[in-house]
């Protein structure tokens, strides 16, 4: 392969990774000092229109702490979650959701700030 094509497929592998951690669209609802409360719909844009399908309900404490539940009505079966998350620089996050059948599953992580 000649460099051209490889500095292309090196960007196209950059956006990528870009596009695949972002973070959903988070439209506050209500905000105080005490946090902000948000919804973030599952929206997903064809050629000619955008479709919601479900939604998640949060709350989020300047600290970085949360509490989310959601449902997502893109499959078969609705699925439904929760998840929290501790704030500060070192921050724990735990989360679970289900259908009620057959997709089940939980998931914890930690996030340090550097």
């Amino acid at each position: 392969m000649n460099r051209v094509m490889l500095a292309f497929l090196g960007v196209a592998a950059c956006t990528a990774a870009v596009v695949a951690i972002a973070e959903p669209v988070k439209v506050p609802v209500d905000s105080d000092e005490k946090g902000t409360t948000y919804i973030a719909p599952n929206v997903n844009s064809t050629e000619t229109s955008a479709r919601t399908n479900g939604a998640t309900v949060g709350v989020q404490r300047p600290d970085g702490s949360a509490l989310e539940a959601g449902t997502d009505t893109s499959g078969k079966r609705p699925t439904y979650s929760v998840g929290a998350k501790t704030g500060g620089d070192v921050s724990f996050s735990a989360g679970a959701h289900s259908d009620g059948k057959t997709n089940t599953g939980v998931k914890a992580g930690i996030t340090i700030k550097y």
